[in-house]
């Protein structure tokens, strides 16, 4: 028998493990099945090229509780160490048993699946564990061995005959502080957070399988059952297939595994893979959104090499990305030693680009593919793509292929088409192309109504961060410009060399507008008159395209240097000088009747926007049914 001191710097390097390396002592289960994935996968590997002379089998991993003797087993059927190797890899902290094999079989084993990057990982079993024994038999003729440590730099290492097969076995002895790790609820909690899509079976138990009968069994004959090994994981998950191994279902399929209490299914997703300049597989759905901006708890996985790390993967997928569901699985995305945060590194932009690259190139296909398929999913991607737009140069250079303007009667056009069915009639005096939006088809239905009478197009902007597109394309495209279909009279939003007719002379304007100010007295209306046609409405609302823009930006973050206060209200009241309420008006000599029927226009405005509301909409109503007593 060997005893010794462990290899450590430092006098005891367990309490700085328990408090500083490892923030969330439930990653010790991650770590030593990790471990042991790692043996079975280099054993693989080394008969595949026929330096291990044995048979590899179909070897499991074996997760035991033994809540009686409060131990958790974890075994396996991989290569094995010697006592020289657990001297070695386990009593000298400084060397990673993966990264000396990695090093050692770099060109041969550069696809055999080969996790560990840290030789700390094993450490983590202290965490949770009083004591740790090691019984490991490795894969050359040599005897089995038996390693113990309490917690403190003193080791025992001998020879045992307690283990025939092959393969390396971990018992822990679960500290008073950590019993919670001896439960099956909380033990199965953990393999299917960090191991559900480990390469190699995970076996947790046994579970009850009934037979089928066999043909023609009589009616009464009873099925038989079987204990059969209860396989936790899924070794060969969608992402580490190739595309043409794959049909629509099996997509599908993965995502509901991925997200067991999803039950809408995906609009499409994604396949990523890349071995050059970096390795990186996954898959990527797009879920309904429609205007949601809010990410919920459904976020991208993280793996490496199967080997779930986290969800939290900003950084890694562009934030526009962070609105999708799906795997990421990269062994070249730098993490730190405990596997836990992602570490700024000059591969992490090049995963970023390539996936932003690759989420471009799927929606040019898609819309290629099918265009009219494409249209309708389009109200529940329009979020994503939106903020890719504002937020990924590189996304926004290939969006005029797949971004969609929508209009309020349904038809949907690429940015191309836009221009092309608009430029005839939507060109203003100066040249520039004027596209006129609503946010809100209802609410701004007259607005709209009066646009598509003079023959315009009318496209529906309505997810929240529109503000920021539109600031996007007015600085990206030459000669056009946005502007709400409430924003002005539709005579103003796209000027023309057009001459008015008036019915009033300048005196008779002034006197019309010093009446309708005197009457309103309220400094949130500017009152401007213009010389509309006889037929549009007396008075109309408009709200300021920069101001009404600032404050909508300002909802959404952001509005520059007026991101900082509020925005006070503030509308303008176009009096249509040539309606015969303007007329009405003026040759009205009853001041109080003029003001009455002043402020009874503006509050039928006021309703059309949805401005009339509380104490003004109650005030109204009873005004209204009196009128109908006269």
């Amino acid at each position: 028998m060997t005893k010794g001191n462990i290899n450590v710097s430092v006098e005891n390097i367990f309490p700085l493990i328990k408090k500083f390396l490892y923030s969330d002592h439930e990653i010790f289960l991650r770590e030593l099945i990790s471990n042991a994935t790692d043996a079975t996968l280099k054993l693989k590997h080394l008969t595949n090229i026929g330096e291990a002379q044995v048979a590899y089998g179909n070897p499991k991993i074996e997760v035991k509780i033994d809540k009686e003797n409060k131990k958790l087993h974890i075994i396996d059927q991989g290569l094995g160490m010697t006592g020289e190797e657990i001297e070695k890899y386990i009593n000298q902290v400084a060397f990673s048993g993966a990264e000396e094999f990695l090093d050692k079989y770099k060109d041969s084993a550069k696809d055999s699946g080969i996790i560990g990057h840290f030789g700390l990982g094993f450490y983590s079993a202290f965490m949770v564990a009083e004591k740790v024994e090691i019984i490991s038999k490795s894969y050359k003729d040599e005897p089995a061995v038996h390693w113990t440590c309490d917690g403190s730099p003193e080791f025992t290492l001998e020879e045992t005959t307690a283990k025939a097969d092959r393969g390396t076995e971990i018992i822990l002895h679960i500290a008073e502080d950590s019993t919670e790790f001896l439960e099956e609820n909380r033990i199965r909690e953990l393999l299917t957070k960090y191991n559900k899509f480990m390469p190699v079976p995970i076996k947790f138990g046994t579970k009850t399988e009934t037979l089928p009968l066999p043909e023609g069994a009589a009616e009464d004959a009873v099925a038989e059952t079987v204990e059969v090994d209860n396989i936790v994981n899924n070794p060969t998950p969608a992402w580490t297939k190739s595309p043409s191994e794959l049909k629509d279902e099996d997509y599908k399929a993965f995502y509901h595994e991925l997200y067991p209490m999803q039950f809408e299914e995906p609009l499409f997703n994604i396949h990523l893979n890349v071995d050059y300049p970096f390795n990186l597989t996954g898959v990527l759905y797009f879920p309904k959104l429609a205007n949601n901006l809010n990410i919920e708890k459904d976020k991208i996985q993280l793996y490496q090499n199967q080997v779930f790390v986290t969800d939290e993967v900003k950084g890694i997928v562009p934030d526009f990305l962070m609105l999708l569901r799906g795997v990421i699985d990269s062994p070249d995305i730098p993490l730190n030693v405990s596997r836990s945060y992602l570490q700024a590194d000059g591969a992490v932009k090049k995963i970023s680009s390539y996936i932003t690259k690759k989420v471009a190139d799927k929606m040019v296909s898609l819309i290629n593919e099918n265009r009219e398929d494409y249209d309708k999913k389009w109200n529940d991607i329009k979020i994503v793509i939106e903020y890719g737009m504002i937020s990924e140069d590189k996304f926004f250079e290939k969006s005029d292929k797949f971004a969609l303007y929508p209009t309020t009667d349904g038809k949907y056009f690429l940015w191309n088409e836009l221009e092309e069915k608009i430029k005839p009639n939507q060109t203003d005096k100066d040249g520039n192309l004027v596209i006129l939006y609503a946010t809100n088809a209802d609410e701004q239905h007259s607005y709209i109504q009066s646009a598509k009478d003079k023959g315009y197009e009318v496209i529906l902007l309505d997810s929240p961060i529109v503000p920021h597109l539109i600031q996007k394309l007015e600085t990206s495209k030459e000669k056009i410009s946005f502007a709400r279909v409430d924003a002005d009279h539709i005579n103003n939003l796209i000027k023309k060399d057009e001459p008015a007719i008036s019915k009033l002379n300048e005196t008779e304007k002034e006197t019309l507008k010093k009446n309708v100010e005197e009457s309103i007295n309220d400094k949130k209306f500017t009152v401007q008159l213009e010389d509309l046609d006889s037929t549009d409405a007396p008075f109309t609302i408009t709200q300021p395209e920069f101001m009404r823009r600032m404050k909508d930006m300002q909802a959404t973050g952001g509005g520059g240097m007026f991101g900082m206060g509020g925005f006070p209200e503030m509308y303008n009241l176009i009096v249509n000088s040539n309606s015969e309420f303007a007329t009405k008006i003026l040759a009205n000599e009853n001041a109080d009747e003029k003001s009455t029927q002043i402020k009874y226009a503006l509050d039928l405005a006021k309703l059309s926007q949805n401005l009339l509301k509380g104490k003004e909409l109650t005030d109204f109503i009873q005004r209204s049914y009196k009128q109908l007593e006269k």
